[in-house]
């Protein structure tokens, strides 16, 4: 039986449709991504799945239960760390693990050492007040409140937001060892390369789900190679060349255009840019990036 099953999922704010028949399934001991602009519906999905938001239409089943029939049951079930810090800040860090694991019923000692053991938190970080953490502790001090209660499913929105890049390697680790000992993860988030280290992506754009597979499967689907190209002065390049390929991405002072047709498509580049100084010209395998625009430029007509 899957983590989670979701059919047709629909939630509006007035006339403001934020999640638009969504329909995906999550393996248990997954680790599912919602890959999107800000304003996508991920938040919105996680809330519903939470159970904080009711649908307007459609249903979702969490860990074989309906969210409709059994809201309470299944928050005890599942953790949930949303994007803003969600720690008590006058409170240790320990207070805090205790509070929340509490709610619960596993506010045992054991309970909370394991807990801090799984996610590093040592003994000066337990006796710290979560307003002086650092800012990569306190990511990993919310990981644990949202796990004290050692759930089955773990919902994160965000996780790294604002983190230094070390401190996100080590977070995504964490995430990957829970998922290894048998916790099933859907984490959201607008970083390519965060995406990558997904078992699998839902691609999300106006509260639509527009592609769901593997980082390989949805770059595959694409049936295309990249042209990449420099070009000096590169705004006056990439303008004609968003002109006449709508699809094309800006990549540092890189220029990626999707094609079938690589060869002819070189050979049109250099053509429709003779009067400027071109630099390299390149055929490449698309990145998960690539893909990604390409999925959204197809779901909503810009590609």
């Amino acid at each position: 039986m899957s983590a989670v099953s979701v059919a047709g999922l629909t939630r509006r704010f007035g006339t403001f449709v934020a999640v638009d028949d969504v329909s995906f399934e999550i393996e248990r001991g997954e680790v599912f991504g919602l890959l999107g602009a800000n304003g996508a519906g991920k938040t919105t999905i996680i809330r519903m799945l939470c159970c904080i938001y009711r649908p307007s239409a459609g249903h979702a089943v969490v860990l074989g239960v309906d969210t409709r029939e059994a809201p309470e049951l299944i928050r005890t079930r599942v953790g949930y760390m949303s994007q803003r810090f969600s720690l008590y800040e006058d409170l240790t860090v320990e207070e805090n693990l205790r509070f929340y694991a509490s709610v619960y019923g596993h506010a045992d000692g054991a309970s909370i050492d394991r807990t801090c053991e799984q996610v590093g938190l040592g003994a000066e970080h337990r006796g710290t007040r979560a307003d002086a953490l650092p800012t990569g502790i306190r990511q990993r001090a919310a990981l644990a409140a949202a796990i004290a209660h050692e759930p089955q499913l773990l919902f994160l929105d965000e996780p790294t937001s604002g983190v230094d890049p070390r401190s996100r390697r080590v977070f995504w680790k964490l995430i990957k060892t829970l998922a290894q000992r048998g916790t099933t993860v859907l984490v959201t988030t607008h970083a390519m390369g965060e995406a990558e280290g997904c078992d699998r992506i839902g691609m999300m754009a106006a509260g639509k789900m527009v592609a769901v597979g593997s980082p390989p499967e949805l770059i595959a689907q694409t049936g295309m190679s990249v042209v990449s190209v420099e070009v000096n002065p590169w705004q006056q390049g990439f303008e004609r060349i968003r002109r006449r390929w709508p699809g094309a991405a800006l990549y540092g002072r890189r220029i990626h255009v999707p094609t079938a047709e690589p060869q002819q498509l070189t050979s049109s580049l250099r053509a429709l840019l003779g009067d400027l100084e071109v630099g390299d010209v390149a055929v490449q395998r698309p990145t998960l990036e690539d893909a990604f625009v390409w999925h959204i430029g197809r779901a909503t007509g810009l590609g």
